[in-house]
């Protein structure tokens, strides 16, 4: 009940974040300088032909909001949860046997993906083989709900099986192996042991013989110009059949060049709306929760919880680039729809490789803020923590009765909440459902047992959960080439993005309520939902409050505007 109760009121915040879109759709630019939503209405209103032309369909800052026809209003106190007929119980139940569900060992999750791969490759082939999807005669790549690729205008020397040879099947990556945000570099040693894993007990088949699974790693130390080299390093000299990158602005700087080249690059490690656009980008699909639809949970959070404090003064630590700007723009619109809850929103900006946070977080204690919320990642998530309890920042909110948060990309236990210590102790994060392997709660799971020991049989350390972050990854990855090698014409690149935009998974990194799919032009979020959780700093673990939200497949589709931010 709780949890029809959070997401009715997730619902409601959906809503308004639809009502301050439709109202004109204006953001701050990079510096914080741009006119205010309201601003932007009222100057709009003075020319309604120009507002029409350049607004229609706008969703401004919080690409990610549910679709008006799912909206409901929010009700005060419990609701009962709906009651199935029998004919839909039934039908659950056939779903349950067809899927040999037994999560209680590794062998009935993999039973389960199997079984769910087969009903994907069953329905794909079908729709192939009636000419419903796949390239057709006039060169377009057709997927479900309205998919489309205009294959075109690939490359002349474009090749549906490029990357693939005799032995492997080779997959690109870059990521930040050094520099301030060194740290997720590890999740490319754990993707790694994980296709290790697959290459010598399951290996995936190319016309009948097994190829191994090989990334090609390139450390761009989180530096887009680098990105952009490697990138193309990749096209021209690495044969890679597909790319994954890490960070919104080194995604954002390549995704136009990998598009054009159609590559696949599906699941890319940052959780930015931008990458829930199928139409203009249908190579790129995101794997997180959308830092959309984190900054709506933080203020539905603040209204359910802090009701005595309301309205609040919010402060933000955000980092100064295009992640950090997702999550400022985003949370400012949101406030900015729900003065009753947010009084007064300030955003300080840190550069990303700053030493030290010293500066902002005084700023920020000035500010005397109810609720803290760090929109940062990698090593400054750390030293947000740190700063916070240093300055008297975490004893001034946590004594009012307020909250501190840092975000879901920085959840990791041993890398950001023990080096801590005591400071650590009851922070939230709106932790996009993730796992953590060192986490006490998780560690005896079937598929979090097989991880580590995984990880431990590689060389690496199981108690650094980065590398477990790389199963996270890794484990959609492996099933969408498993479901295109099955298909009509066996692995190749169209048939992998079918299968990633298709795909629906049972994700056993992921807690029980977070329902992983993509459906074409229609569901382009792969994971819509989040739990709400509290640092426990003795006992090293993060404490689910109550239930998991999720809104798989209401999210709206994001083509970013890189300009101005924004989807439009």
């Amino acid at each position: 009940m709780a949890k029809h109760r959070m997401w009715r009121l997730l619902a409601l915040l959906f809503a308004f974040s639809l009502v301050a879109a439709a109202c004109g759709g204006g953001d701050d630019d990079a510096d914080g300088a741009g006119e205010t939503e309201t601003e932007t209405t009222a100057a709009a209103s003075e020319d309604e032909a120009m507002e029409e032309d350049e607004d229609e369909g706008a969703t401004g800052a919080l690409g990610g909001a549910a679709a008006e026809e799912d909206i409901e209003a929010a009700v005060a106190g419990e609701t009962e949860e709906e009651e199935m007929t029998e004919d839909e119980m039934a039908e659950d139940e056939m779903a349950e046997e067809e899927m040999m569900i037994d999560r209680s060992t590794l062998e009935g999750i993999f039973d389960e993906a199997a079984a769910r791969r087969a009903k994907a490759v069953a329905t794909l082939t079908e729709k192939i083989e009636a000419g419903e999807y796949g390239v057709g005669d006039d060169g377009i790549l057709r997927g479900p709900e309205g998919f489309e690729i205009d294959m075109n205008a690939c490359p002349a020397d474009w090749s549906d099986t490029s990357g693939i040879t005799d032995s492997q099947i080779r997959i690109g990556h870059t990521t930040a192996q050094s520099g301030n945000l060194a740290a997720y570099g590890n999740i490319a040693y754990g993707w790694e042991n994980y296709f290790n894993w697959i290459n010598e007990n399951d290996p995936i088949t190319v016309d009948g013989s097994a190829r191994d699974l090989t990334l090609i790693v390139k450390d761009d130390a989180y530096v887009a110009a680098q990105t952009i080299e490697f990138v193309d390093e990749l096209i021209e000299a690495e044969n890679v059949f597909s790319i994954l990158t890490l960070g919104s602005p080194n995604t954002l700087a390549v995704y136009d060049k990998i598009n054009a080249e159609c590559i696949p690059h599906p699941f890319v490690m940052t959780g930015h709306p931008a990458w829930g656009d199928p139409v203009n980008h249908p190579w790129t699909t995101i794997m997180q929760m959308s830092y959309s639809t984190e900054s709506i949970l933080w203020g539905a959070w603040i209204k359910e919880n802090l009701a005595d404090l309301l309205p609040v003064k919010v402060a933000g630590l955000v980092m100064d680039n295009d992640f950090g700007l997702a999550y400022e723009l985003g949370f400012e619109e949101w406030a900015g729809a729900n003065p009753d809850v947010v009084s007064e929103y300030l955003p300080v900006r840190h550069d990303p490789a700053a030493p030290t946070l010293t500066n902002e977080v005084t700023t920020i204690l000035a500010f005397e803020p109810d609720v803290f919320i760090s929109m940062t990642a990698g090593n400054p998530c750390l030293l947000a923590i740190q700063e916070a309890g240093q300055s008297g920042l975490y004893d001034d909110i946590n004594a009012k009765g307020g909250a501190l948060f840092t975000p879901s990309v920085c959840k990791g236990i041993e890398a950001y909440m023990k080096p801590a210590g005591e400071f650590a102790d009851n922070w939230w994060i709106i932790g996009g459902g993730s796992k953590d392997s060192t986490d006490p709660k998780f560690v005896d799971e079937p598929f979090m047992s097989f991880v580590n020991a995984n990880l431990e049989a590689g060389g690496l350390d199981s108690k650094v959960s980065l590398y477990a972050i790389g199963y996270t990854y890794g484990y959609p990855y492996g099933e969408a080439l498993r479901i295109a090698a099955d298909l009509p014409g066996g692995l190749n690149r169209t048939n992998f993005i079918l299968a990633v935009r298709s795909i629906d998974v049972y994700h056993p990194m992921l807690l029980d309520g977070i329902i992983t799919q993509l459906n074409g032009n229609a569901d382009a979020y792969f994971v819509e939902g989040s739990d709400f959780s509290q640092f426990d700093a003795t006992v090293q673990t993060w404490n689910q409050v109550g239930d998991v939200v999720d809104v798989n497949g209401k999210s709206t589709n994001c083509a970013w505007d890189k300009d101005d931010g924004g989807c439009r």
